[in-house]
């Protein structure tokens, strides 16, 4: 059996990407669905009213906002390398999913807040 400091030393970069790839890809799938939970949340709450903000300018911005959260989604890839070139890659593949976790909460409460930007009409 290998200390943690060995194996941060033999594990090369494709290694790592390829497990944070096979760690952080298939998430992907939770992380979207939670913030569409969250947008139909939003549009449902302020339903009747939301209705007027259902076009296609509407449709056109939330396309744009969920690409840019699936970028934002790749920020994970950064501290997940680092992590697994480090002494603590042992520990950090046992608790990393409280990095996603995080990220989660935090998108779906920016989400909320865009999505109630959105669906809540202009009153003059």
């Amino acid at each position: 059996m290998t200390d943690g400091s060995t194996e941060a030393e033999t594990i090369t970069f494709r290694d790592a990407i390829s497990n944070a790839i096979r760690y952080w890809e298939p998430r992907r799938v939770l992380f979207n669905a939670v913030l569409v939970v969250v947008v139909v949340l939003a549009f449902v709450g302020e339903w009747p009213e939301a209705k007027q903000a259902v076009n296609f300018d509407s449709l056109l911005s939330l396309f744009i906002l969920a690409v840019l959260a699936n970028v934002a989604y790749c920020a994970a890839y950064l501290p997940d390398i680092a992590f697994q070139y480090s002494s603590m890659r042992a520990a950090w593949l046992e608790w990393r999913f409280l990095l996603l976790a995080i990220g989660i909460l935090f998108a779906a409460a920016l989400t909320y807040f865009f999505a109630l930007a959105i669906a809540r009409p202009w009153i003059d």
